[in-house]
């Protein structure tokens, strides 16, 4: 399939998705996103994915994110040359440009949402070449949050083991994925050590259940605090009957109408934890390969 056949396939599963859940979707706002990544789709685009979240920040908003984009363009140029974003003297601006130049980025991934537009650019990193936090505290506009709580990740034995980057410019907030989470991190007694020593309400029930079953971690930092703003655990399944938890209404709308690609579904779930409190998100991958990294590993 040609890519702007994919892109226009892609369209109208989105428009289809957000029609379903009640979310207005306008072509003027998706159709320039696509556009402008459309090349990314003449090469292997190896997951698409839909994602709904609770709480009162994501109500009435659906998102969607795919990799992988070449690596040989700058994703960031391009969503500013095409009137994605404007351009900003905020560190955020600036962080994409820095670890170009001092990491060895394997491939990127792009997020926008139907109703908020261009959102966050993913920088991916080999699943045998992960970044220590060691590296990452040098480059210049990084937020100095990260060396603040080095400690921390070194504690729970995370500070080599970063796997994706991710830059969110409307929020200038930044996500550091860990790949290869040692199985402790995953123990409800290291759980609660974690929230307790970020300063984060004792987690629920619920929450616990779905840490012990987790594959993937990451956090959220800003420019702005030297605290760990959120910390998300996830859990991947085919089938999510099969989670040791309730799923939430909004995430049971979502799965039954989103539509997706190929023989088989997955899905990634996922719990945040924040100082307002927690919430929930479910990412549907509208097209994914077996053995394909997920945007949370």
């Amino acid at each position: 399939m040609s890519a702007t056949a994919e892109v226009a396939e892609l369209y109208s599963a989105i428009e289809e998705s957000a029609r379903l859940l009640g979310v207005a979707c306008s072509r003027d706002k998706v159709g320039p996103i696509l556009t402008t990544y459309g090349d990314a789709f003449e090469h292997d685009v190896t997951v698409v994915a839909f994602r709904v979240a609770t709480g009162v920040r994501h109500v009435g908003e659906l998102d969607c994110r795919f990799t992988t984009h070449p690596k040989h363009r700058d994703p960031y140029a391009l969503a500013l040359s095409n009137g994605l974003g404007a351009r900003t003297k905020h560190p955020v601006g600036a962080l994409l440009f820095d670890m170009q130049g001092r990491l060895p980025i394997d491939s990127y991934g792009i997020d926008f949402g139907v109703v908020g537009g261009f959102k966050k650019i993913y920088s991916f990193f080999a699943p045998d070449d992960l970044q220590e936090l060691s590296t990452l505290v040098d480059i210049p506009s990084m937020p100095r949050s990260l060396a603040e709580n080095g400690d921390f990740f070194a504690r729970y034995g995370l500070d080599d083991r970063v796997g994706v980057i991710g830059i969110d410019y409307p929020h200038r907030t930044m996500n550091v994925y860990f790949n290869e989470v040692p199985a402790e991190c995953f123990e409800s007694k290291t759980i609660v050590s974690m929230l307790r020593e970020t300063g984060f309400a004792e987690p629920s029930e619920q929450m616990l259940k779905l840490g012990q079953a987790a594959f993937g971690l990451y956090v959220t930092l800003s420019w702005d605090s030297s605290r760990i703003e959120r910390i998300c655990f996830a859990v991947t399944t085919t089938e999510l009957k099969t989670l040791p938890v309730r799923i939430e209404p909004e995430i049971e709308k979502f799965v039954s109408s989103v539509p997706y690609s190929g023989a088989d579904r997955k899905f990634v779930y996922g719990v945040a934890l924040a100082p307002e409190g927690d919430y929930y998100k479910l990412e549907s991958h509208y097209k994914w390969k077996p053995g394909t990294m997920d945007f949370i590993q």
